[in-house]
């Protein structure tokens, strides 16, 4: 260890430092900025906030826990300092580093924290953690009072957990003045957090204005960067990065091809260059990887970087080549983008793309999705080529696409399922966020929809706090429904067995089609990483719900489950809204969940076939691993149907459900599991379902299912002129306002079709004069007659248009009609019994004008107008020179006037 020193200590400093900030900072960039940060928080009163604002490989990573111990130590009784990493690959690779620079074993003055492993001890001076480590602390210890600073690094990832502890540590210090906070950035975002954790003004400072809230900005702090010059390729595939399925494995070929001809060339050049391969995925670094053994040069050492390999595969990428030892490509996810500097590389391979959190609200499905990464991201891929000497990046894509991927990375809050972070802010007393200065506010949607989950499992009151089960639910380092069933399942199948499932399905991301029961039979009996890592999950599960289980009182399942359905009921205790049954006669694949979600298994998974399976995970996807429905099961288990409704049972209904189609009403008995159906039996129906299901099917094919006779049409086109010009108390008597009174004007109608009744046997005229209006229903006939009596004797019957026809007329005009034609009543009479006619009729009171269509003996139409005094006067000589040789037999007087007016022949006169 070594010894407590001054040397290079910043300004002020009296002689207390318990980390040598010269010697641990040796050759980094950050170096240079310590005084600064220093100032700036000593600025904050008792202790302060800051924004540091500095590119990866800088070194901000290093020294701020050290220096921010060193300040801390100079007040009695000082905490530790926390540092929250996004990964723990991260943590555990930052808080080695620190402690071999600073001579100390780990665990000792430097430690870490993450879930399932530990090496930190009462003596330890900075501790290294996950964000899901420090909230859970924060829930236990809201004024975290054994801490003397905290410092959330990588902000700018924009995490969920992340997100949350920049709210929740704002209000710990409103309340604790002496706790230092500082959030550490890689982008040029630094003013957003400068904002959220700006400092709260000394307790004993009251001098300030009203209108001040008491927040300040938090100082930034910048570092220059310490890049070296960097030359960018473009290396655009022949063939497309995305397709249905994901990732193409054309162009994971194409970056692997290009990596290996990349570093050839580089290492011949220079022999100490290593390479850095950015894939999106675990699977693509293992397909990455493989390639690359066969096509590197001879003697490279190729390493994996994700978070499913070993503690100890992850150390040995981080840590740089040994002395001697071969050129190395390590193919890595986004973890190595700003959270881990990897020594030694001057080579950097990207694929310009990343995985990101989607949900789907529609679906009820979240999961990761493949993107283009952000510019921002892509800019810090590269810069870690740059870091120790000039360096190379080779963008296996082209300059539109990286123009047209978006600027910053998006923010996890906006697009995850937030159920674990609205029992979190349940838990800490702001439901739904309220209160709490975030970066991003939650989608009020998407919390909504949280919030309610979290009630049905009882996690949260109506108020929205967190109930007696909830914070034990917050307990569990596990989704709140995998915690609630492991606590229901340990009564079902046994604490241990029930903490197998919860540690197996919250473990990291499996390939489509995943049969969860087979993989933890694998588990089970391995000794490999993977198997030691959920066996520690299973100890710690396992432990949680033999101490909480009591908490949820009556357990759903009672009575013995078979072993092969063990991991199957947890599952479906868990997301009862994902089991899901065999569609019948679609095939071995495709699924429909409880939810109405249908979605399909891959070809080759040994799911295939079974009738019943509780899904674990299910996305939005195309191609034939969603079997065409859109959605692809990625994990589930196998289990019975009997099974399967004991779990689900809250989703279980007993329903009469009627219809009305073809002119009658029927109804079954039908038993569901959500929108599974189970069984059907016919049965009589009630009469007040018969009279829903008549609306209901009024209301989705419109009236005309029951149909309007002629009588009836009519009398709703003069009640629609009638409503049109006069208003109230004449009814409204369009589909969508018929449709919402069915019971005032149509009750007997429906209680006879709800009870056998045909359509063909109802007239809808009598129910709609049950809309009249009286006493003004009186002056029906005088403002809307039926029929108009013309000057040769006839009664002409007058058309009405329908309101929707006066509509459309109105917006698309009728051609050779006069003008305001639109939704006139119309009276088609022949042009003889007109003669001598000159005041054009007019109806409701004289408002509206009849429209005449002059026909011809034939009954064809001469001419069209509201205005016959005019037609006589003048168009009349036109018609009457053209027709009377057509029609000598009828008469066409030079004078219309004078003559008089006939349905007859000129003979029958």
């Amino acid at each position: 260890m070594r010894p407590p020193t001054n040397s290079a200590a910043p300004e002020g400093a009296v002689g207390t430092d318990v980390f040598d900030l010269a010697a641990i900072g040796a050759g980094l960039a950050f170096a240079q900025s310590l005084r600064d940060l220093a100032s700036a928080l000593r600025a904050g009163g008792t202790a302060g906030t800051a924004v540091v604002q500095a590119p990866p490989g800088t070194g901000k990573t290093t020294l701020v826990p050290p220096l921010l111990a060193n300040l801390a130590a100079r007040n009695p009784g000082f905490g530790r300092v926390v540092v929250t990493q996004p990964r723990r690959v991260a943590a555990r690779a930052a808080a080695r580093r620190l402690a071999a620079l600073d001579g100390s074993k780990l665990g000792d003055r430097v430690g870490y924290t993450v879930r399932g492993e530990r090496e930190a001890g009462p003596g330890t001076l900075v501790e290294f953690v996950t964000p899901g480590i420090l909230l859970r602390r924060l829930l236990d210890d809201p004024g975290l009072e054994t801490t003397g600073a905290v410092i959330l690094d990588e902000v700018h990832e924009r995490g969920l957990e992340t997100d949350l502890l920049l709210g929740m540590l704002a209000e710990v210090r409103q309340l604790r003045g002496d706790l230092m906070l500082v959030a550490m950035s890689a982008t040029l975002d630094a003013p957003r957090f400068a904002a959220l954790i700006g400092n709260t003004a000394d307790r004993e400072e009251e001098t300030r204005a009203p209108a001040d809230d008491g927040a300040r900005p938090a100082p930034v702090v910048d570092c220059p960067s310490a890049l070296y010059p960097l030359t960018v390729e473009w290396v655009p595939a022949a063939a497309g990065r995305l397709d249905e399925r994901g990732v193409t494995r054309g162009f994971l070929d194409h970056v692997a091809d290009s990596a290996a001809q990349a570093h050839a060339a580089a290492v011949q050049q220079d022999a100490t260059v290593d390479a850095l391969v950015f894939v999106p995925g675990a699977w693509e670094v293992s397909y990455v990887a493989s390639r690359l053994r066969g096509r590197a040069s001879a003697g490279t050492e190729v390493l994996e970087l994700h978070g499913q390999v070993s503690p100890a595969e992850q150390d040995l990428a981080v840590s740089g080549r040994r002395a001697g030892g071969p050129a190395r490509i390590i193919v890595s996810t986004d973890l190595a983008e700003s959270s881990l500097t990897v020594p030694g590389v001057r080579l950097v391979i990207d694929s310009g793309l990343t995985r990101e959190p989607r949900r789907d609200a529609n679906r009820g499905m979240s999961g990761l999705v493949t993107v283009s990464c952000s510019r921002a991201s892509a800019e810090q891929r590269a810069g870690r080529a740059a870091r120790q000497g000039p360096g190379r990046v080779v963008r296996c894509y082209d300059q539109r696409t990286y123009g047209a991927a978006p600027a910053h990375v998006t923010p996890e809050i906006a697009v995850a399922d937030l159920t674990g972070a609205a029992l979190l802010l349940a838990c800490w007393g702001s439901p739904g966020g309220q209160g709490l200065a975030l970066p991003d506010a939650p989608p009020p949607a998407a919390m909504e929809e949280a919030i309610e989950v979290l009630r049905e499992l009882g996690a949260v009151a109506g108020n929205g706090h967190a109930t007696a089960l909830g914070r034990t639910l917050a307990k569990v380092p596990a989704d709140p429904r995998l915690a609630r069933a492991l606590l229901d399942g340990a009564a079902a199948v046994g604490h241990h067995k029930a903490a197998e499932a919860v540690a197996l399905v919250s473990g990291d991301q499996r390939a489509p089609g995943a049969d969860l029961t087979r993989l933890l039979a694998v588990l089970r009996g391995g000794r490999e990483p993977a198997s030691r890592r959920w066996a520690e999950d299973v100890r710690r599960l396992e432990a949680i719900a033999r101490k909480e289980a009591a908490a949820v009182g009556s357990p759903i399942l009672t009575g013995t489950v078979p072993a092969a359905e063990t991991v199957g009921v947890v599952v479906a205790l868990a997301f009862p809204d994902r089991v899901a049954r065999r569609v019948p006669g679609e095939g071995s694949a495709r699924y429909l969940l409880s939810s109405g979600t249908r979605a399909g298994l891959p070809a080759g998974s040994s799911l295939s076939g079974h009738d019943w399976l509780a899904v674990a995970e299910v996305s939005r996807a195309g191609g034939r691993d969603a079997a065409g429905t859109g959605a692809v099961i990625r994990s589930a288990a196998p289990l019975s149907a009997e099974t399967a409704t004991a779990a689900a049972q809250q989703l279980l209904t007993d329903t009469v459900v009627a219809t009305f189609s073809q002119g009658r009403v029927t109804a079954r008995w039908e038993r569901r599991l959500g929108a599974i159906g189970l069984s059907s039996t016919p049965v009589k129906p009630s009469p007040a379902e018969g009279r829903a299901a008549v609306a209901r099917a009024l209301a989705a094919e419109g009236l005309e299912t029951i149909g309007f006779s002629g009588a009836a049409d009519a009398l709703r086109r003069r009640l629609a002129l009638l409503h049109r010009e006069l208003g109230e108390p004449w009814p409204d008597v369009s589909e969508r306002a018929l449709l919402a009174r069915l019971d005032l004007w149509l009750g007997p109608e429906l209680e006879a079709l709800a009870g056998g009744a045909a359509t063909s046997g109802i007239d809808l005229t009598d129910p709609l004069r049950r809309l009249l209006p009286w006493p003004e229903a009186t002056r029906l006939a005088e403002l809307a007659p039926e029929a108009l009596e013309v000057p040769s004797g006839s009664k002409v019957k007058i058309e009405y248009p329908a309101w929707s026809e006066y509509a459309a007329a109105q917006s698309t005009g009728e051609e050779n009609a006069p003008a305001n034609a639109a939704g006139r009543p119309v009276v088609a009479v022949k042009l003889q019994e007109c003669f001598g006619w000159a005041e054009t009729p007019r109806l409701v009171d004289g408002r509206v004008p009849v429209l005449f269509h002059l026909l011809s003996p034939a009954r064809r139409p001469l001419a069209v107008t509201d205005d016959l005094a005019s037609f006589w006067s003048g168009p009349y000589a036109q018609v009457r020179a053209e027709m009377r040789g057509r029609y000598p037999r009828h008469p066409w007087p030079e004078d219309p006037w004078t003559a008089k007016p006939t349905a007859r022949t000129k003979a029958r006169m």
